[in-house]
């Protein structure tokens, strides 16, 4: 092996790293998102939250490009080709979710959400045109077992909603699209497409948050509400700038640098953290089948990402920095 495969080989690894380790990092802070929501949302309409959540982070992300610790370029590259990216995330992804858990249970949600891993995988198979490898499909696997025992060993409660189920199912679609946008899009960095996204949900989340209240006759407490509700702004802090900024910095230069069907084998690992944190922090009873499925979860990110072997792609990629620093 001469020295430029070396030094090939050393970057790949070390682009390997880093992907997994800010993969890693956002389900994390996407999973102690359930602290700061649990009390919120039977009192906040979705749209509410949404909208400020979006136009919080969009002002930090603007606030830091200006003061140059992000940094992008999009008037020479242009919109056009994040437009796909910005509908289905954050626009379709977080109305579908959102709207989709409202209208069924719990533990339906869960489960149905669970498959979110396996619709990336096809996604890619069928976008990307890129084979999941045998260890990336058995941990994927296990891991969505994982979740859903979690998920029901509390007790699996009905709704019937057909309609809820389709939501869901279109949760998942737009996620598994996302996946593949991000890492199909080899033209904008991390920060740029976090940037676009945000901007997108800032917009069109505050226009349908606004319509809301004013049909409500609630469009002074909308405007007022992170100023006379505390938990609330809270919230706001730790969507804006820990999940919509960091957590989708971390998860698209997660994909750009180990693909889409790596990074959705750690996607368990927010619900293990959102078991743990309630467990800790809230004190809340934890149950040995809940045990068993974080075991599982963890098994199966260990069999999807043991080793540091990454099949090659077929197109050599462009170095690009990510436009943080």
């Amino acid at each position: 092996m001469d020295e430029e495969d070396t030094l090939k080989q050393n970057t790949n690894q070390r682009k390997i790293i880093i992907g997994m380790v800010s993969v890693l990092i956002g389900e994390v802070l996407f999973g102690f998102s359930y602290l700061f929501t649990k009390d919120i949302t039977t009192d906040i309409s979705p749209l509410a939250l949404l909208s400020w959540r979006f136009v919080f982070a969009f002002a930090v992300m603007s606030l830091c490009v200006k003061i140059g610790w992000f940094q992008i370029n999009l008037k020479e590259k242009g919109f056009k080709k994040l437009l796909p990216l910005m509908l289905v995330s954050p626009v379709l992804y977080f109305l579908a979710e959102a709207y989709g858990i409202a209208r069924t249970t719990a533990s339906e949600s869960g489960m149905i959400l669970a498959a979110i891993p396996i619709a990336a995988l096809v996604a890619s198979a069928v976008v990307l045109k890129e084979r999941p490898t045998r260890p990336q499909a058995i941990g994927i696997g296990i891991t969505v077992s994982g979740v859903v025992m979690v998920v029901l060993v509390k007790g699996l409660q009905t709704s019937f909603d057909v309609m809820g189920y389709i939501i869901l199912l279109a949760a998942i679609v737009s996620y598994s699209l996302f996946s593949v946008y991000i890492q199909k899009n080899t033209e904008h960095t991390a920060v740029e497409k976090t940037y676009v996204m945000i901007g997108a949900g800032a917009i069109v989340f505050s226009l349908m948050a606004l319509i809301e209240s004013g049909m409500q006759n609630g469009l002074k407490e909308f405007v007022m509400l992170p100023f006379i509700n505390v938990k609330f702004l809270i919230a706001i802090i730790y969507l804006g700038i820990l999940c919509s900024v960091c957590g989708f910095v971390l998860y698209n230069l997660a994909i750009s640098y180990i693909g889409t069907n790596r990074s959705a084998s750690f996607v368990g690992i927010s619900t293990l953290t959102a078991v743990l944190a309630g467990v800790v922090i809230l004190k809340e009873q934890i149950l040995s089948g809940q045990v068993v499925g974080m075991l599982l979860i963890l098994c199966g990110v260990y069999i999807a990402n043991r080793g540091y072997g990454y099949r090659p792609k077929d197109k050599k990629e462009k170095n690009r920095n990510h436009g943080v620093g």
